[in-house]
């Protein structure tokens, strides 16, 4: 199991755009991907999940990874988390 905490950067939050590059980049690893904020646990491989966690810019999520390629999937979604997941200001 692999864990990172991250800060929301992009303008509009994980609203359904960014939610769904998230979740489409995490389906593409084998592992288990979850994300957290104030201890409500999603998976982070579905869109409607990802925005009933109410993310706004610079808040906080978790992200979980575990199974087969969980280091490689944290890595790579923690960055695009951290490059403002494709959005520009």
């Amino acid at each position: 199991m692999a864990t990172a905490t991250v800060r929301l950067t992009n303008p509009q939050g994980l609203h359904a755009r960014p939610a769904a590059m998230f979740s489409m980049t995490a389906s593409g690893f084998g592992c288990e991907v979850l994300v957290s904020k104030n201890g409500k646990t999603v998976n982070g491989k579905s869109v409607i999940r990802l925005i009933s966690l109410d993310c706004r810019t610079g808040d906080e999520i978790t992200i979980t990874t575990s199974g087969i390629d969980e280091v490689v999937a944290l890595e790579k979604l923690s960055a695009l988390v951290q490059q403002g997941l494709a959005e520009e200001g």
